[in-house]
């Protein structure tokens, strides 16, 4: 599926493909949490609505940053992860909560200090070993908790 771009900016192509907050805090469970189901998305704690939330999967991966499959457990339920272009996403997330953790006085990532410290001293470097987890299946936590 091809996407009508309102321009090629590329502020604004990022933007239309995962720039609201649903869609971020999708890649955030899947990234940090693990999370990888609609029911698992759902119980998160800014409260998605299900509509809201069944969009932005669909949207997620119709735009080949999300994949789906069926769970080999429960073919009823879908499993989510990110693709080759939702993992390359990574160094721009790791900016965002740079960004947070200075501008945000009481920002969650105060209780994981290891990981900012390492962010702010080489993203790239944090960025693909990270990387290579994700495509492995696994969520960043529990290994840089403080």
């Amino acid at each position: 599926m091809t996407k009508t771009l309102r321009s090629h900016c590329p502020i604004n192509f990022g933007l239309e493909h995962f720039g609201d907050k649903w869609s971020l805090l999708i890649l955030r469970d899947i990234l940090f949490r693990g999370k990888k189901t609609y029911g698992e998305f759902l119980r998160s704690e800014e409260g998605f609505a299900t509509n809201i939330l069944a969009s932005r999967l669909k949207s997620l991966d119709e735009d080949g940053i999300l994949t789906k499959s069926k769970n080999p457990e429960d073919a009823r339920k879908d499993i989510y992860s990110l693709s080759e272009k939702g993992i390359d996403l990574v160094p721009m997330l790791f900016e965002m909560m740079l960004w947070s953790s200075k501008y945000d006085p009481e920002s969650e990532a105060k209780r994981i200090k290891k990981l900012i410290a390492m962010i702010e001293k080489d993203n790239r470097k944090i960025s693909e070993k990270i990387k290579n987890k994700l495509r492995k299946g696994e969520a960043i936590f529990p290994e840089y908790l403080d």
